[in-house]
């Protein structure tokens, strides 16, 4: 079959970074197009993918749907819900990078109306593909750490850099801070693995003067499995605490630093070098009690993975993420918003 042709909207960190290239490198696929209405965005997307027509809004790549197989859909969260809702009623099918929607009462018609159209819907949760998570992931598998009494998971910096006007000044009820951006990965990495929750608790802080979302957060979760998951998303950490930890009742794992996969695509490392994705050995983490550790070889990360799948579902092969998946996670947040 040809190979899908495929439109980003939206070129910030999460157009340029993760899905152009991707996409990119997936041979189901073809990137033909690129929304966005930044000058200096639309130069780099033309310097880097040569022949890619770049359109400034979502209008006018919907007024010829019929030249596009696959819209995904990288712009800021508060416009997911409304861009998604327009490609499904074209009929095209969308990815849609995480979260869902800010609100679960509409990531579930989204899901509905996919349906009803018989159109094709996913969700970006790449992290799923992260090569410690897939450690964890195995760990658990072979019942290496016995019962789970306790996951601990973190995306902490320190980060003095400017944030996207949207990401400063769009409130936390409305879609702004790291709970959306960040705890719809790791949310999404715990129910995963251990199952739906019974309970939930959070703490959604703000330490930036003048912030109008949460830039520091916990979220603590009791899942019907027993397991309880205990969660940190922060820009305010100068020491920051292990990616993950995870206790059971014959071993632990314990794992520093970030999945490098994100590092290596902003670097412009093609997602096809033999490179990517693969964890240098002094950044593996260590499983055993404290004085008798031994070092776990970290699992390549898999980014490449999610837009294969993408392919195999779509030409009726296969299986990707299920949107349903992200509807939980959604409704987590915006409870805790609530509060």
């Amino acid at each position: 079959m040809s190979p899908l042709r495929t439109a980003v909207v939206g070129y910030g960190l999460a157009g340029s970074v993760f899905h152009a290239p991707l996409i990119s490198a997936e041979q189901g696929m073809s990137l033909d197009t690129i929304v966005t209405s930044n000058a200096e965005r639309a130069a780099h997307a033309r310097a880097r993918y040569r022949g890619v027509c770049i359109v400034p809004t979502v209008d006018e790549l919907l007024a010829d749907a019929s030249a596009i197989d696959l819209v995904v859909i990288a712009t800021p969260t508060p416009d997911h819900a409304a861009i998604a809702a327009r490609t499904i009623e074209h009929r095209i099918a969308t990815v849609v990078d995480k979260p869902l929607a800010v609100h679960a009462v509409d990531a579930e018609r989204l899901i509905e109306a996919a349906a009803a159209a018989g159109v094709f819907l996913t969700v970006f949760q790449n992290r799923r593909w992260d090569g410690d998570f897939l450690t964890v992931t195995r760990l658990l598998s072979e019942g290496t750490l016995g019962d789970i009494y306790r996951f601990e998971s973190r995306f902490e910096w320190l980060n003095p850099r400017p944030r996207p006007a949207w990401k400063t000044g769009t409130s936390g009820l409305d879609g702004g801070g790291v709970a959306y951006d960040l705890g719809a990965h790791l949310i999404d990495q715990a129910l995963q693995l251990f199952g739906p929750p019974t309970e939930v608790y959070g703490e959604l802080l703000t330490h930036s003067p003048g912030a109008v979302n949460d830039d520091d957060s916990f979220i603590a979760i009791h899942h019907e499995s027993g397991v309880r998951s205990h969660l940190w998303m922060s820009s305010h950490v100068a020491q920051r605490g292990p990616r993950f930890r995870v206790l059971g009742s014959a071993s632990a794992y314990t794992k520093w630093g970030l999945d490098q996969q994100e590092s290596q695509l902003a670097s412009g490392m093609d997602p096809s070098d033999a490179r990517f994705g693969v964890s240098a050995p002094e950044t593996w983490g260590v499983l055993g009690p404290d004085g008798d550790t031994s070092p776990v070889p970290t699992e390549r990360g898999r980014y490449t993975e999610f837009y294969a799948g993408v392919v195999a579902a779509i030409t009726g092969g296969g299986t990707s993420v299920d949107p349903r998946d992200a509807v939980a996670g959604v409704r987590m947040i915006e409870h805790l918003h609530a509060q």
